[in-house]
């Protein structure tokens, strides 16, 4: 211990002096609202970003450190909460045990203000932060001035600023609700933390937030006894209550008090969280990346035929019914739709992995949750439906009896496109695990992930273009062609319906009269566009930027999305809405839980709930056996629901899970039956 005095002594030492000294451990200060309301609270931030090699410390630092000291300035009416801190880890230097932070990690802290703060009037905040970063072998004391002018308003947040503290508190440790119980034996200090024996648990460790009672440097051992975790220690120090937090999986953790009583003996040792440990990450756990190539492949494969692509087939079966004509020119388009897929699987993905490197919680499919992107899509499809129809040839998708009659090469490209846009909302069989994978990857392997799954995509059409014998299985192109065309606008109609509606699940009965206003100018345009094109040159221009003009208005009228998302029309009667707490209260009452995530933009989610969840004779079998429903509707952006998804391994929908009164969880396929169902919870 007097080495940790002598690093506190030498830190208080050096905050005098350090004005001019280099940070390697930077922070910031973030409010996440610049206008609190009387009465309420505000959520300060302080967002660390450590250097490489660099660590800072957590609020009990262990055996050596210092955390976070904070000197207030704050005005009348205004009082600070305590700080706030997310999980750390433990570092082992010189025997030395640290609790430390060292990748990026925000510490929040509450601002109270009272009721008889006027409106309007200012609330200048300052504080001086003194912290320590360190290396495995020096430590620098660290110094910095905060400075926020508040002013008293209507405590309104704005939508990202509220993703962002969401994200920074689901990283924060929640108190558990029943006190642990802990025992002394001889120098073993043993601490019974209630748990469920189905909850999930990756290498625990205690953090201890009480000084004087353990060793933090002492190996820990770990047992689950029933719904009992006992935590073995060595203790140093004085005998009594202790409090602190138990790490139970990476970045997560439960705050924990205790009362001395029994510790149950006997269970089963459980592997606890080495000190140094790197396999903390994920990514650790994943399987080889070739595995992970193969799985995004043939998951691409089989996506062809998920439900949730069959509004598009209409204009993929085009593309098989020309490529029974020449072989080159068969060639040539399977090429072009195949880089059509390429680049748009390549795209979502660069943009879905931007988004969450800028602090975004989204998944796989996130394009199909803003009503903007539906509102274009809704445009399009209506366009394609008028031309399959053979209300008017749009250039290059135009298809007659025997051959394109605009080069097939774009029209193939742009149907790649389209297809990849609108046949990914949903994860099929192997494609989950790869898209999972590619959220935790490094940006070059996931982009990799990414092509792998839009080549899985595009295979089938490959092969059917470079084998002649399966382009021989194919029928001739002929009259039967334009007819073949004009019945693929029944799907495609079915498509623009679908997502009108999905428009007015997103953004209420707005979206949905906004959505009707623009299918209907978008017919007239394209009424237009047929009585024009073959007396003014620039018509197809003209469409074009009607069509663009027509989206930018919709966009511009369409109301603001509500954060949450209203409960899906197909959920489960009587089912309770998604959230962590809730799920853990159940699992540690022994109540099976059944949990599924869907999506309204998700058709397999959809056929899953109408042909298996949603029948009187499951929902009698989960009401006879007692079996809670839980539904984590991902329609729109849901940064709890992300993080559930992520953490099991998927970025998309459907996930089904059912955990047991006791017992691990079990994952249901993503194509479901009643049987299987029944199957899966041991009936």
């Amino acid at each position: 211990m007097l080495f940790r005095w002598f690093l506190v002594a030498l830190a208080l030492l050096g905050f005098q002096t350090l004005a001019a000294q280099e940070l390697h451990v930077p922070a910031k200060l973030v409010a996440e609202t610049q206008q609190p309301a009387p009465g309420n609270n505000v959520t300060l931030a302080f967002v660390f970003e450590p250097e490489p090699g660099w660590h800072g410390y957590w609020e009990n630092p262990g055996d050596a450190g210092l955390g976070l000291q904070l000197e207030w300035t704050l005005p009348k009416g205004v009082t600070a909460g305590k700080p706030r801190f997310p999980v750390p880890k433990p570092l082992l230097i010189g025997g030395l045990m640290n609790h430390v932070y060292e990748d990026p990690h925000t510490i929040l802290i509450d601002l109270k203000l009272d009721r008889s703060l006027t409106a309007g009037s200012t609330l200048p905040v300052a504080v001086i932060a003194n912290w320590l970063a360190c290396t495995d072998t020096i430590c620098v004391p660290q110094q910095d001035r905060f400075a926020l002018l508040l002013r008293a308003g209507d405590g309104s947040i704005e939508a990202g600023q509220r993703r962002q503290f969401d994200q920074w508190r689901s990283a924060i440790p929640v108190p558990l609700d029943q006190p642990a119980r802990y025992a002394i034996s001889g120098n073993r200090y043993n601490l019974a933390i209630p748990y469920p024996a189905s909850a999930p648990l990756d290498r625990p460790h205690f953090f201890a937030l009480t000084t004087d009672r353990i060793r933090y440097a002492a190996p820990q051992q770990a047992r689950r006894v029933g719904n009992w975790l006992v935590i073995e220690m060595e203790r140093q120090g004085q005998a009594g209550p202790i409090e602190g937090l138990l790490r139970f999986a990476p970045g997560q953790g439960i705050l924990i008090n205790s009362i001395e009583g029994l510790v149950p003996e006997g269970g089963e040792s459980v592997t606890t969280l080495a000190a140094n440990d790197k396999l903390s990450d994920p990514a650790a756990k994943l399987p080889a990346l070739p595995w992970l190539l193969l799985g995004a492949v043939l998951g691409g494969v089989l996506l062809n035929l998920m439900p949730c692509v069959f509004p598009i087939l209409g204009l993929k079966a085009l593309t098989l019914a020309k490529a029974g004509g020449d072989g080159r020119e068969a060639r040539v388009e399977a090429i072009a739709y195949t880089a059509g897929v390429l680049l748009s699987c390549l795209a979502l993905g660069g943009i879905m992995l931007s988004l969450r490197a800028a602090g975004e919680e989204i998944g796989w499919a996130f394009q199909l949750q803003e009503p903007p992107v539906v509102l274009g899509l809704l445009v399009l499809m209506v366009a394609i439906t008028a031309n399959l129809a053979g209300l008017f040839e749009l250039p290059g998708f135009a298809v007659s009896a025997n051959k394109a009659t605009q080069p097939g090469v774009a029209g193939s490209f742009w149907t790649g496109v389209l297809a990849s846009v609108v046949a990914t909302p949903c994860t099929g069989p192997f494609m989950a695990a790869a898209m999972g994978a590619a959220i935790l990857l490094p940006t070059a392997e996931a982009m990799a992930l990414f092509a792998a799954l839009g080549f899985g995509i595009a295979l089938p059409f490959l092969l059917i273009a470079f084998v002649p014998t399966l382009r021989r299985l194919l029928p001739k192109p002929g009259l039967w062609l334009d007819r073949f065309r004009k019945s693929m606008a029944l799907p495609m109609g079915l498509t623009a319906l679908a997502l009108l509606w999905l428009l007015s699940r997103l953004a209420g009965a707005e979206g949905l009269w906004i959505g009707l206003f623009a299918a209907t100018l978008m017919m007239l345009l394209l009424a237009a566009y047929r009585f024009t094109s073959g007396r003014l040159r620039y018509a197809p221009l003209l469409l074009a930027l009607g069509a663009g003009g027509l989206i930018a208005a919709g966009n511009a009228l369409l109301p603001d999305a509500p954060s949450q998302a209203k409960a899906s029309e197909g959920d489960f009667p009587g089912a309770v809405k998604f959230d962590a707490r809730e799920l853990a209260e159940l699992r540690a009452r022994g109540t099976p839980v059944f949990l599924y995530f869907t999506a309204d933009w998700c058709v397999t989610c959809k056929v899953n709930e109408a042909a298996a969840i949603n029948r009187e004779e499951t929902i009698a079998l989960y009401r006879d056996k007692g079996i809670t429903v839980m539904v984590g509707d991902f329609t729109r952006r849901d940064a709890a629901i992300a993080r559930f998804l992520a953490d099991h391994g998927r970025s998309g929908v459907p996930l089904y899970l059912f955990y047991p009164a006791n017992g691990e969880a079990r994952e249901l396929p993503q194509i479901l039956t009643p049987a299987i169902v029944a199957e899966a919870v041991g009936l």
